[in-house]
């Protein structure tokens, strides 16, 4: 059954078991954006940034082949939700241009960063109302959200998102109507979205299929947009950056095509559970709040009263840009909803971030917390600030990669934060 019956189904390159040249890929997507429709307007390119892994210099190149000269202005917008902004020369290693030489590689192209702490960045287009909310929500959330989206996008005409699809811990799969929101949205929709995953949690809701509660909100949100909205959504191969499939589209097909494929390609099936998980952490990921996704996608294979070690000396702080996670700590889900006047005056994405890291549990007053696993960190991050938090502390040099791999009690995952575990 297609999940979005009456919108525009998608055009698809490829599959879960195909391996695409970039040739194929480049012609694909130049027959798809020789659509008259991009004449003669402004487009605004919507694209990750550097905690996603796509051949975003290859893809960028044939979007600016496809429509210089023929549009009246095209800007790439970084979606960074709540991330650190990314400087020039790192900008420009992520898009494939020199340093300072932008109109070079893409004449006519302007480059911003999303300035989500920036109230100035930020057009009001409405509100979902609280029955809405609710209905979305199947019922766990009854509030009046705002919904507030980067200027950028507004002004001009047409909004193509460019990225990749993989299982995510708060929507099911990431990708499509994602980067409106939470990618380059205002923080009502964030918190909502964000808090409403963590009230379903993150094991449940991550590789989900279909149209989870939190991508109906996010869908909700991004109909209020006024420019046209259309996607790139793409799958990569595991490991690298080659591409499996390509799907050009309305934001909710093409994301939909692209999940179907996704959960072929990014999710690793275990007979049994295992007692212990060391997740070795990219240092694309630069700060624990990027950093958790190596427990995340790991949490639903590891055994009742295990332990995730997350293996990351790269790492040395927990989240620069959202400094109340030191304040606040990790903590189970139950930990917040039974007592949440001590968190009222937090932003619940914060909130949300600090459930999905420390995982299932329950808690209560009289016996406290009691998380289904043990989370140890093997970072930067010194021990007086992982007890702080709540974690463990481990010394990543004492940390033996071949030890651990040959412990048949132990999975090591390398480059962990993509691919999803999970239980037959």
């Amino acid at each position: 059954m297609a999940l979005y019956p009456g919108v525009q189904p998608a055009a698809v390159l490829g599959g879960p078991e195909e391996l695409l040249t970039p040739e194929q890929v480049r012609g694909f997507l130049l027959e798809q954006l020789a659509d008259p429709a991009y004449d003669g307007r402004s487009v605004c390119l919507i694209v990750p940034d550097a905690t996603r892994t796509c051949p975003l210099p290859m893809l960028v190149g044939a979007v600016h082949e496809a429509l210089h000269g023929r549009v009246t202005r095209l800007t790439v917008l970084v979606a960074l939700g709540t991330h650190a902004p990314m400087a020039e020369e790192r900008l420009a290693r992520h898009l494939g241009y020199e340093p300072g030489r932008l109109a070079t590689t893409y004449p006519g192209t302007e480059v911003v960063n999303h300035v989500w702490d920036d109230p100035g960045t930020f057009v009001r287009l409405g509100s979902i109302d609280q029955d809405r909310v609710a209905e979305l929500s199947e019922g766990r959330m009854r509030e009046t959200v705002e919904v507030r989206l980067n200027r950028a996008v507004v002004e001009h005409d047409v909004c193509l998102v460019l990225g990749p699809v993989f299982p995510h811990e708060v929507v099911g799969f990431s990708g499509g109507n994602k980067y409106f929101f939470p990618g380059v949205g205002g923080q009502e929709v964030i918190d909502a979205s964000h808090w409403l995953g963590a009230l379903i949690t993150s094991a449940t809701l991550i590789g989900s299929r279909g149209v989870t509660p939190v991508r109906a909100l996010i869908d909700e949100a991004a109909a209020l947009v006024p420019s046209q909205r259309r996607a790139i959504c793409v799958v990569v191969r595991s490991g690298s950056t080659d591409l499996r499939a390509v799907a050009c589209g309305p934001p909710e097909t093409a994301w939909a095509a692209a999940a179907d494929v996704s959960a072929v390609e990014h999710v690793t099936y275990l007979d049994a559970p295992v007692r212990r998980v060391v997740s070795v952490v990219p240092e694309k990921y630069d700060d624990l709040w990027t950093g958790a996704k190596g427990f995340y996608k790991l949490e639903p294979v590891v055994a009742d009263g295990g332990e995730l070690v997350l293996l990351a000396p790269h790492i040395t702080e927990v989240a620069a840009t959202h400094p109340a996670v030191e304040e606040i700590g990790y903590h189970v889900r139950d930990y917040f909803t039974g007592q949440p006047e001590r968190f009222a005056h937090l932003h619940r994405g914060d909130l949300a971030h600090s459930t999905h890291l420390r995982g299932a549990g329950t808690w209560d007053a009289q016996t406290g917390e009691h998380p289904r696993v043990s989370v140890t960190l093997a970072t930067g991050i010194g021990a007086d600030v992982v007890g702080r938090i709540g974690l463990q502390h481990l010394d990543p040099a004492s940390v033996d990669l071949d030890a651990e791999r040959a412990d048949p009690g132990t999975l090591v995952v390398e480059e962990a934060g993509e691919v999803l575990f999970r239980l037959r």
